[in-house]
């Protein structure tokens, strides 16, 4: 028994001495990672100290430690408010819809792009469908607005000319949904096709040569070929994507929205915010976001989960 012991703490103090030569051979790229270690322990996981404000009456003036406890309180109050739950209906319909959409079209983008053989025309769409990502949603909506204007918005143009009335879509519950989810796919979707085009990149182009002199189609290719050889990549986005299930875009529904809309554009984020900064309950505020991030990690670790199950290939 003594024997094993002593085998084992040798064995132990081997892979130690492993790891550290390790990690001195690489000293300098582990010595560029600490900056973005740094900044992970300093915005991602210091700030979960702020959790404790939702379950206290916090106080600016008293601080955390100071504040009278509350437990759940405010979380209560959450259930019980009909505009909080009218939020959150809000943001998993509209969330659903934007994970479909921002799943679906850049995929297509890029397999479209790589069945492009012009490379001036390749080059030249690709930069076009990146541009929309570097352009705040605070410009990005004001062009929106300005499109969809009944008086000079060229959208209200084409309806006129097949014989339609103008309308201030915006304006318009029935349209708001569709209108972010589709100017939210139309801004991000070249930027999220990035990836999909770098996994493509690197599949093996003998295996599209012996799929060409089989008689495959480019439609064949795709389907047995390009899918199949990013098939691991779609899933590690797809779990990252329902990890932000209740985050239905904050920068924007606030430039967008408007009370003629709010029943159907009013989201967590917005009621976060509204309550928050602008009623200053920040105890409130604070219980809306823990109830959104428990759900959003709930998500993420199932959809995980049945990755791995289906065909191994998860996030961890």
């Amino acid at each position: 028994m003594e024997l094993a012991t002593v085998k084992i703490a040798k064995e132990r103090r081997l892979a130690q001495g492993k790891t550290f030569k390790r990690i001195w051979r690489f000293r300098w790229l582990y010595a560029l990672l600490l900056p973005a270690l740094a900044w992970v322990v300093l915005f991602d996981y210091l700030p979960l100290y702020g959790i404790s404000i939702a379950f206290t009456d916090y106080n600016v003036i008293q601080g955390f430690s100071g504040s009278a406890w509350a437990g759940l309180k405010y979380f209560r109050m959450l259930f019980e408010s009909e505009m909080f739950r009218n939020a959150f209906v809000n943001t998993l319909i509209i969330s659903l819809y934007k994970m479909v959409s921002g799943f679906i079209c850049p995929i297509l983008l890029a397999l479209s792009l790589n069945e492009i053989r012009a490379k001036w025309f390749k080059k030249t769409l690709q930069t076009a469908v990146y541009l929309p990502r570097f352009v705040s949603w605070v410009v990005y909506g004001g062009i929106i607005t300005i499109l969809l204007s009944p008086e000079t918005g060229i959208i209200n143009k084409i309806i006129e000319l097949f014989g339609g009335k103008p309308a201030y879509l915006l304006v318009e519950p029935a349209y708001f949904r569709t209108i972010l989810v589709a100017t939210d796919a139309l801004k991000e979707m070249g930027w999220a096709a990035i990836i999909y085009i770098a996994a493509i990149a690197g599949l093996n182009p003998e295996v599209y040569e012996a799929a060409i002199v089989d008689g495959a189609s480019r439609f064949r290719r795709i389907i047995h070929v390009t899918l199949p050889g990013i098939a691991s990549t779609i899933v590690v986005i797809f779990i990252l994507r329902v990890g932000y299930l209740m985050s239905a875009g904050l920068d924007q529904v606030i430039n967008l929205y408007n009370p003629m809309v709010f029943e159907v554009g009013d989201i967590l984020d917005t009621y976060i915010y509204r309550v928050g900064i602008e009623q200053f309950s920040l105890s409130l505020a604070a219980a809306a976001d823990v109830i959104k991030g428990i759900i959003g990690l709930a998500l993420v670790l199932v959809a995980n989960h049945i990755a791995k199950r289906i065909n191994d290939s998860g996030i961890f």
